[in-house]
């Protein structure tokens, strides 16, 4: 399965990719050149086509876990002070996505959205400490059963140039659903409650929808 964000650059790739291949095979007489124009089209289309894809994963919805909203390497594990919400600390999990993995956003946890703005910006590398409040974003709140409020933020890098956000205010949301798609390598903040235990660790993979990656200390164990 495609995500839907990607079927006008999947539907363009895909016809001038034939495009190329034809046109090399009638007009490029080297022959060694004519068959590097049609495996480097090739591989464009495969590449567009694996960082669009989009793998169905159902779950049941756990209100006592937050699970990670994308696919990534955890870079950031710390404690911050938030000057767009709370306007106090919060733990923050940060996730960064290279132009490989999925870049689907699912929603971390079951709830309703409270807050969900754009923010325009820059394109810092999505590792830089700035990134989370210079770079292009979206800012996404939601009221859940158990921790109460959690943040989310997608952020656009180096090379992504859209995001895309399907949260709206006043909106039940489900745990796993789709919640937008950034293109082209990115990262996404997470902020919780203090008292939340963080279940992950530097540098380590988590899957969307899958990675459990906080819990309220009660439910540990």
């Amino acid at each position: 399965m495609f995500h839907k964000e990607g079927k006008n650059i999947i539907l363009t790739t895909f016809f001038l990719v034939v495009a190329v291949i034809i046109l090399a095979q009638y007009f490029v007489a080297l022959e060694w050149l004519r068959m590097l124009l049609q495996v480097v089209s090739l591989v464009l289309l495969i590449l567009i086509l694996q960082f669009f894809r989009n793998p169905k994963r159902p779950l049941t919805p756990n209100f006592n876990e937050i699970l990670a909203p994308v696919d990534g390497k955890v870079v950031v594990i710390e404690e911050v002070e938030d000057t767009e919400y709370f306007q106090g600390k919060r733990r923050q999990v940060s996730i960064f996505m290279s132009p490989l993995n999925v870049h689907v956003t699912r929603y971390a946890a079951s709830g309703t959205i409270t807050y969900s703005k754009y923010h325009p910006g820059k394109y810092l590398v999505a590792w830089h400490p700035k990134s989370s409040t210079d770079n292009e974003r979206t800012t996404v709140v939601i009221h859940t059963p158990k921790f109460g409020e959690i943040l989310y933020r997608q952020i656009a890098g180096a090379m992504a140039r859209r995001i895309v956000n399907y949260a709206e205010e006043g909106e039940q949301v489900v745990q796993g659903d789709d919640a937008g798609f950034i293109k082209f390598g990115s990262r996404v903040d997470v902020l919780l409650p203090l008292d939340c235990k963080v279940c992950v660790g530097l540098n380590q993979k988590v899957v969307g929808a899958r990675t459990c990656i906080a819990m309220l200390p009660e439910q540990d164990g």
